[in-house]
């Protein structure tokens, strides 16, 4: 049963799949140009990723169309695109809750509806999942359509290659949807990257690797002619086994400026919605983090010849960038590929070089291994900046860098080490590349500093030690990296003692005795989970010397924090000055 609405929005009516396959499909091109301004409006007041979400909005509608989601099981790559998917499936009247405390989540979850068949948040995942699910399938005797929209950018990862080398050689119902518009977050590298463009150009043989894959490839066909997709997803509904269809979209479609400045759109804050223009940021005299880490590595690498950079696709938004501008010959971008980027990193170190590998600390979780096999195992003095440590706000559980203190605590051969501001941050990378005999991760947060002239001479820092930032009577708080900020605030006319851990690994002991020794109650704070961190480490310091000293320690709960901006998700776990000085008086 079709119904027509010939001047009343469409989108009004669209609460599910259900309804949108209601609609005849030449009503669909309509339907696309509201779903867009929809979630361009949205975008343009609450903040979010929008470049991705516009790109696709003909996918998803012929997606949600063609097949009978959610029986047939969608998966999402990454889920920045996904928006679109969102607002048809249920959650159109609460988008604007979409990223903020106790709303919708900006990523696919399970738990949020039937229609996200598979949580994601990290790249590269949509392929594995799918043939997981497909696979389940088959053995269950069902009959359904398994569907992953991957961007090229992330098909270009390790574990898409694993999930499609896999998928090849079975018989499993997969549909591959290949969302090529070029870019990432950062435009995309490498020689998969070269290959699609030459596909689209016609100047290279169509399929080669796909065939070789064993998967029936059709493509590239125009990812915004609607009525091309349904086509050929219809065809390919009746076609078994593993298949992939190459789709070519722009990235912001839809908007001149998203379309135009596809990096700076990846996820623009607020702007306006008729003319794209993003509102003027308040004006701040503070320099982001990772604006520090980059014209710091930038002056280092001018000094020091042996100096490289590396990341896996994240040049804008760990300022790698300057580098890649500067002394572009020496700073690299891996793609989405973080295990290659660490053992890239050992190599290079092994031949003299002094690797930078900056990577989001959410991220270098997905190179573990390698973390301690290629580099702590070997003492290879690789430099590990963590950008984005500690909860970084709407993206929530899956990007918050709030496992890294207690996942790298017990490597062995691992310098930590947390600085409080953008000095310390410029003197442990300048300490770095002097010559160390280990390798050390340098854990930051995301946005600004606190430091106005941090632009200091270099200082070289002594690896292990803390120092004493106020002198007290009553109790002694151990704080790491910007958690100093809160505390300074929580103290200010309070009788206690406050000291800098610095260093998680090795911890200063002799800092540490003194404390043990004038202060009868110790508390810890970190912005790291309370299992396994500093708080951890200094009970096991205890234990070790045989203390009987009061220790309470504050941090990450033993759970995943949601999203919402940062100083509501500090007060939710109680990090924020209010709460660490409510907690300080009540050990009084």
């Amino acid at each position: 049963m079709y119904f027509c609405l010939v001047n009343e929005q469409l989108l009004k009516h669209i609460d599910s799949p259900k309804d949108l396959r209601a609609l005849n499909q030449d009503e669909l091109p309509r339907l696309a140009k509201e779903l867009r301004e929809f979630i361009i409006n949205i975008v343009a007041t609450k903040e979010g990723h929008l470049g991705a979400s516009l790109g696709v909005v003909e996918l998803t509608i012929a997606l949600h169309y063609v097949f009978n989601t959610p029986e047939d099981l969608l998966v999402w790559d990454v889920g920045h695109q996904a928006y679109g998917h969102k607002i048809l499936t249920g959650r159109k009247n609460i988008f604007d809750t979409n990223r903020q405390l106790g709303g919708i989540s900006g990523f696919p979850k399970r738990e949020e509806s039937v229609y996200d068949s598979f949580g994601v948040g990290h790249s590269s995942t949509s392929i594995s999942a799918t043939l997981g699910m497909a696979i389940a399938s088959k053995l269950k005797g069902e009959n359904k359509h398994h569907i992953a929209v991957i961007g090229d950018a992330s098909i270009a990862s390790g574990m898409a290659f694993e999930g499609l080398n896999h998928a090849g050689v079975t018989d499993a119902n997969v549909l591959v949807v290949l969302n090529d518009n070029a870019i990432g977050i950062d435009p995309s590298v490498g020689a998969l990257k070269q290959y699609l463009t030459n596909v689209k150009k016609g100047t290279q043989k169509r399929n080669n690797i796909i065939k070789a894959l064993n998967f029936d490839y059709s493509g590239p066909i125009d990812g915004h002619d609607i009525d091309k997709i349904i086509s050929e997803l219809e065809r390919l509904k009746s076609v078994k086994g593993p298949k992939l269809l190459h789709i070519i979209t722009t990235k912001g479609k839809g908007l001149k400026q998203a379309e135009k400045d596809q990096v700076t759109y990846h996820a623009p804050g607020k702007f306006d919605s008729v003319t794209g223009e993003i509102a003027p940021k308040t004006a701040t005299t503070f320099t982001k983090y990772q604006d520090v880490f980059g014209e710091t590595i930038v002056e280092l690498a001018k000094a020091n010849k042996n100096i490289v950079g590396i990341t896996p696709a994240m040049p804008t938004g760990s300022s790698l960038k300057y580098m890649m501008d500067t002394i572009p010959d020496r700073a690299f971008d891996v793609g989405i590929a973080e295990q290659h980027a660490v053992t890239l990193a050992a190599g290079m170190s092994t031949q003299g070089l002094i690797p930078f590998c900056n990577i989001y600390s959410t991220f270098l979780q997905r190179a573990y291994d390698q973390v301690i096999h290629d580099v702590a195992l070997q003492k290879l003095p690789v430099v590990f900046c963590l950008d984005r440590a500690g909860l970084v706000g709407e993206d929530g559980a899956t990007h918050h860098g709030v496992l890294d203190l207690a996942y790298l605590r017990c490597i062995p051969n691992l310098i930590i080490f947390a600085p409080r501001n953008e000095v310390e941050l410029r003197n442990i990378m300048y300490t770095a590349q002097l010559g160390l005999e280990n390798p050390i991760a340098i854990r930051y947060p995301r946005g600004s500093g606190v430091t106005v002239n941090w632009k200091q001479p270099f200082t070289n820092i002594e690896i292990g030690k803390g120092e004493q930032l106020k002198q007290g009577n009553q109790l002694a708080i151990l704080s790491i990296g910007t958690m100093d900020k809160n505390v300074k605030v929580a103290i200010e006319d309070l009788d206690v003692s406050h000291f800098d851990v610095r260093f998680l690994k090795p911890l200063d002991e002799k800092m540490l005795h003194s404390v043990f020794k004038n202060h009868e109650v110790i508390i810890t704070i970190e912005d790291g989970t309370i299992k396994g961190g500093l708080g951890s480490a200094i009970l096991e310091f205890a234990s070790e010397y045989n203390y009987k000293n009061s220790i309470k320690t504050l941090g990450i709960p033993d759970s995943f924090v949601e999203h919402g901006n940062i100083e509501e998700l500090q007060k939710l776990v109680g990090l924020d000055p209010e709460s660490i000085r409510k907690f300080i008086l009540s050990n009084l």
